[in-house]
């Protein structure tokens, strides 16, 4: 089966080298590099590193528009094209081109956290669960047909980085376990319940903030489901204090105050939740009660409840 596999970052590396490894990879389609750093100097992305360590041709286009990839099609002649976070939408003439379709890694268990972030919107939103499912592509937005799903548990301390790697590597079995079934004509498609389905919207700046006035629950939801990146945070006497790793409490504080002591507790409007890691500013990332042993056990309130 000759196969091409559209992909970008470090998510998406394992699956190409469980495919590699399996059935080869005729070519790699991957994003554009992008300057990086304070030089400005140009870096691959993950899965072209990965590709030319093996060898692999590696293609870049700046868009896939205007049948830019046909001549790449036409020249390798793909029975399949796998995706996984490519970054970009297939044209209909890429979609149409394989014998077997395209088929898309997705990181959520589907219809659910259908578009960009799936991973951290699980845990923000506090489901127990979450998963991979290799679906048929289609024009619409992870609208298409599944293939095959296999579901992991999303436990107090998991983390969007946690979930992502635990997913990434899910992904790379449950992929091959696909493209057999495929190749076997084995392959069972069932359509997705659009009554069922939620979106997944990309993440900014302003989602970062904590708001201790919701319940812990949600507030530490709303911190692992940031982290490690782009990192929820809140502000103490006038430094950002980034937390990574948090955990909801049942003791009762007031909303945003900081009490005395060796653990970094903060209350929530019902509750209080535990900053088990945290990275003040300028300063390396710690554990919470190495912050309150810094700050002599010295308490406060949070500047954004003031």
């Amino acid at each position: 089966m000759k196969i091409i596999y559209m992909g970008t970052p470090d998510f998406a590396v394992a699956a190409l080298e469980k495919i590699y490894g399996i059935y080869g990879v005729a070519a790699v389609v991957t994003q554009p590099d992008k300057p990086k750093g304070r030089g400005y100097e140009l870096v691959s992305t993950p899965v072209k590193a990965s590709a030319l360590e093996r060898n692999i041709p590696v293609y870049q286009p700046n868009t896939l528009k205007n049948g830019e990839l046909m001549p790449l099609l036409d020249e390798i002649k793909p029975d399949l094209i796998v995706v996984c976070a490519y970054g970009k939408i297939l044209p209909e003439y890429i979609l149409n081109y394989p014998k077997y379709g395209c088929i898309n890694i997705h990181a959520s268990l589907l219809p659910k956290y259908r578009g960009a972030a799936p991973i951290n919107w699980c845990i923000i939103d506090g489901e127990k669960q979450s998963g991979v499912t290799i679906m048929k592509m289609e024009k619409g937005l992870d609208t298409g047909d599944m293939i095959a799903k296999a579901a992991v548990d999303i436990t107090e301390d998991t983390t969007a980085g946690i979930l992502h790697d635990k997913l990434s590597l899910l992904g790379a079995e449950l992929v091959t376990e696909a493209i057999d079934s495929l190749e076997k004509g084995t392959a069972v498609f069932e359509k997705q319940d659009d009554s069922k389905s939620c979106y997944a919207k990309m993440l900014n700046k302003e989602i970062c903030k904590i708001d201790f006035n919701k319940d812990a629950v949600a507030v530490a939801n709303h911190i692992n489901g940031l982290s490690p990146f782009p990192g929820a945070y809140f502000t103490l006497e006038g430094k950002i204090i980034k937390v990574t790793l948090a955990r909801a409490d049942s003791e009762a504080i007031p909303a945003g105050v900081i009490p005395d002591g060796k653990s970094l507790k903060v209350g929530t409007n019902n509750g209080s939740v535990t900053l088990l890691r945290v990275k003040p500013e300028g300063k390396k990332e710690m554990d919470g009660a190495g912050f309150m042993a810094g700050r002599r056990q010295k308490g406060g309130k949070s500047d954004d409840m003031v």
